[in-house]
């Protein structure tokens, strides 16, 4: 992924983390210089307060580009005993380092917030931002900190990072959201078209413009999915594209389920939004979104290419439940996926990719012969849906689930239905056999859970 300059980072940034739009307890804190152009378009977007967090990595002796460790405000310290003992570096020499860093932080906080004293992150949710993540040194460091400042809550959120580096610091925060994890990283740079140096002055007019942000006291605060029922579209990031989509939460959902459409159909098709209508009625989440970008779909509609490449489709769905995994409004939801026409075969691929991530599937009219093998590494619960009329699809059904060697599978075939289901009375027959599968197979996989978690707490003692 490219991003065009630190502005359009931040503004993508935010799309993945709009789940703290609007909230009292939030907190943005940008690391200068590079991280507060990112972090006040963050602050800006989910119009919460903005500060700075100082970090800065610790130079070996003659070879300063060289880090041994990172300081931060707040006394947090990171040290990697590798660097110091190849160098030879002395404890007398570590403490003199880490002084004259320390003043000099102190001399930036001087000089980016003047009189102004720091935001209290006490009790409060803390998004740290930086422009990007190398060895993870300096954010280590603040990360340390913060943790020492009792934050309620710590998200560490950046454009982009190795994805070695991600893994490390992903188990170290609440919450680790990065746009692109890279394999072949040398700089961050390299992922900005325009990565010019930001100067202190930057960073001193972003912080003064924050202060007339518009504060979350002034605005409807965004709802909890634990009090009242939520709908709002959303964008997804996979890969190097947007998704766009329609995230509905109604309260005390305890599962969630996807839907894959079919194809030449977008997140709109009426009969998706029907079935979703009837799994909300039910306490059942739903997450509808485009399986492609509107670039893509124009090109599908000349060649019709694309709906067929079940590979892109599935990897779209993988990337959406992931999306669904790092944010707090879904992390605690049991996902279950929807596929019509040849999203059913997406979401059979999908499911076999996430064998402990997925607990049911439904396939309505669906392709489920083109999931090809996949189809026998599915674990999930699947339940094919077809209309009795739709000859050819039922055959291709009847095969797919001899194939299928999860424990829980069946086929039903709805009488007088064609391929859309269009007939008087038979949508209505498939939205209410597919709520009663996700509704019964979620909530088992719920249970399981917590028996699972009852099993391991009680042999803990």
């Amino acid at each position: 992924m490219i991003f065009n300059d630190r502005e359009d980072a931040g503004r993508r940034l935010a799309h993945a983390l709009y789940e703290y739009a609007n909230r009292k307890d939030v907190t943005v804190l940008g690391i200068p210089r590079g991280g507060v152009t990112v972090a006040f378009e963050v602050a800006e977007a989910l119009h919460v307060p903005l500060d700075i967090f100082l970090s800065r990595k610790l130079g070996v002796p003659g070879q300063e580009e060289l880090a041994f460790g990172a300081i931060a405000a707040g006394n947090g310290r990171y040290l990697d005993q590798q660097v110091i003992q190849a160098a030879g570096i002395s404890e007398q020499q570590i403490e003199r380092i880490t002084d004259q860093v320390k003043e000099v932080l102190h001399e930036r906080a001087s000089l980016y917030r003047g009189n102004r004293p720091p935001l209290h992150v006490e009790g409060r949710v803390v998004i740290l931002v930086d422009d990007g993540v190398a060895t993870g040194a300096s954010i280590f460091a603040a990360i340390n900190a913060l943790q020492q400042m009792k934050s309620a809550k710590l998200v560490v959120a950046v454009p982009v990072a190795p994805a070695s580096t991600c893994a490390w610091l992903r188990k170290l925060v609440d919450q680790f959201v990065c746009l692109d994890e890279e394999e072949q990283f040398y700089a961050v740079g390299q992922f900005y078209r325009d990565f010019s140096q930001v100067t202190d002055e930057e960073v001193i007019s972003l912080l003064r413009r924050a202060e007339h942000l518009p504060s979350p006291a002034h605005i409807q605060p965004a709802q909890d999915a634990t009090q009242d029922e939520v709908h709002r579209e959303v964008s997804i990031h996979v890969g190097n594209v947007w998704l766009d989509g329609t995230l509905s939460l109604p309260k005390g959902a305890k599962g969630i389920v996807v839907f894959a459409h079919g194809s030449g159909s977008s997140r709109h098709s009426p009969r998706n939004l029907h079935v979703a209508e009837v799994l909300q009625s039910r306490r059942i989440a739903t997450l509808l979104f485009d399986l492609l970008t509107p670039q893509e779909e124009a090109v599908d509609q000349r060649t019709a290419e694309l709906r067929f490449d079940i590979s892109l489709l599935s990897a779209r769905l993988v990337g959406a439940t992931k999306w669904l995994e790092q944010s707090a409004a879904t992390s605690h939801l049991i996902i279950g996926y929807f596929g019509a026409s040849t999203g059913a075969a997406a979401a059979l691929v999908a499911a076999a990719q996430l064998p402990d991530k997925i607990a049911a599937v439904v396939s309505r009219g669906g392709r489920p012969d083109l999931a090809a093998d996949a189809l026998e590494k599915v674990q999930a619960s699947v339940l094919l849906i077809v209309g009795g009329r739709d000859e050819t699809v039922l055959t291709m059904n009847r095969q797919a689930l001899a194939r299928l060697r999860c424990q829980n599978k069946q086929l039903v075939v709805i009488p007088g239905a064609t391929h859309l289901f269009e007939e008087a009375g038979k949508l209505e027959q498939v939205a209410g056999i597919a709520a009663d599968w996700f509704a019964h197979h979620l909530l088992q996989e719920r249970l399981h859970q917590k028996e699972v978690a009852s099993i391991g707490s009680s042999g803990t003692h």
